[in-house]
């Protein structure tokens, strides 16, 4: 008897890494995207999924990145193709260029092979094209990380918002994602090489930190496409980014509301910040554990919510992953979800077009 007590309690105790029975085998496409410290963790822990290997063609940049989070070296392999005949993964997660995006689809979908890929989905509306074929021909899951899909404090903006119907009507929202810079910061010149080339990576700061805002905003609108979208950009610091934009304001104009998003590379720190304004209160959302609600009235009332960490499943870029690709998740409009994700692609090539002509473009 006190055997099975002692048992009971050490299951209550036991490390949730250690009560995923069955994670889902992932392979890597690509690690010159720098966070593909995500996957370098994940293949330390392996918790919610196995990452199996790693495919980047770029030996040294493999074995320095393994060699640092003191991975074997089995784990490269020069190509997906061989990666995945010889490991068999049931999804794979795409951390190279987002012009590369559409050759991860196009080897994994028609072998089945569920992908995610690094924001944004796709550098054009014609790659954003073949990869809705591929899907449709092959049915597989196609998702899109975010960092913030993975905030307690855009959870809460939904439920405020959509389900207990706090907020009254939406008005406007304005995101601000960005940081000073990525030579600033020190990104990997793997990393930049892309990065700064705006055929491999489709701009600069409006690619990079503009995607963000489009999808945050989609997902409030439910999949609703703006009626217009007005860019504006600018080379601040041509001598550092001569070929991309650095800094770049969108303005999407909808029916009953809009959404100014700023996407910068000249931010004294790094944020990414939504600022929600509805009739009946505004909210302010960031990474942290707190979100700022200011309530309606004359002068206003400011308040702080204290935030409920998010579902396992929904906390966790690996863990929605195995989630969807085992069923247990439907992504339909998530934040994730190729629904959400292609009307992103076309706001930001709307976005592109309208900062190089300087025009207002419409929408179809």
């Amino acid at each position: 008897m006190k055997t099975k007590i002692l048992l009971l309690i050490g299951l209550v105790f036991i490390s949730p890494i250690l009560l995923v029975a069955n994670p889902i085998r992932v392979g890597i496409a690509g690690m010159t995207h720098d966070h593909v410290g995500q996957a370098l963790r994940a293949a330390q822990k392996n918790a919610d999924v196995q990452i199996v290997g790693f495919a980047e063609k770029n030996k040294d940049l493999a074995m320095r990145l393994l060699k640092e989070y003191h991975l074997p070296e089995s784990l490269w392999f020069p190509d997906l193709e061989t990666l995945i005949a010889q490991t068999k993964p049931e999804a794979v997660c795409a951390f190279n260029s987002i012009y590369e995006h559409l050759e991860v689809v196009q080897t994994c979908a028609p072998k089945g092979i569920h992908v995610m890929v690094e924001k944004p989905l796709a550098v054009n509306m014609d790659h954003l094209a073949q990869m809705k074929a591929l899907v449709k021909k092959h049915p597989i899951a196609l998702l899109t990380n975010f960092e913030t899909t993975w905030y307690p404090s855009h959870a809460k903006m939904w439920d405020m918002l959509k389900v207990e119907k706090s907020l009254g009507d939406l008005r406007k929202v304005v995101i601000m994602d960005g940081h000073n810079g990525p030579v600033e910061i020190g990104c990997s010149k793997e990393f930049l090489a892309w990065l700064t080339d705006p055929k491999m990576n489709g701009g600069g700061a409006l690619i990079d930190f503009g995607c963000y805002g489009a999808n945050i905003m989609t997902w409030l609108m439910e999949g609703q496409k703006p009626i217009s979208v007005t860019a504006v950009s600018q080379h601040l610091k041509p001598h550092i980014y001569p070929k991309v934009d650095d800094e770049t304001t969108i303005i999407l104009n909808y029916p009953s509301c809009q959404a100014i998003i700023q996407a910068s590379w000249n931010w004294p720190f790094d944020r990414k910040d939504t600022e929600l304004y509805a009739s009946k209160g505004i909210l302010v959302a960031d990474k942290s554990k707190q979100m700022k609600y200011i309530s309606e009235g004359r002068f206003g009332k400011e308040s702080l919510l204290q935030l409920s960490p998010l579902a396992p499943e929904k906390a966790h870029v690996f863990a929605y992953l195995a989630a969807v690709v085992q069923g247990k998740i439907d992504p339909q409009k998530d934040l994730s979800s190729l629904a959400i994700n292609e009307i992103v692609v076309e706001i930001l090539s709307a976005a592109t077009e309208s900062a190089k002509t300087h025009k207002t473009i419409f929408l179809k």
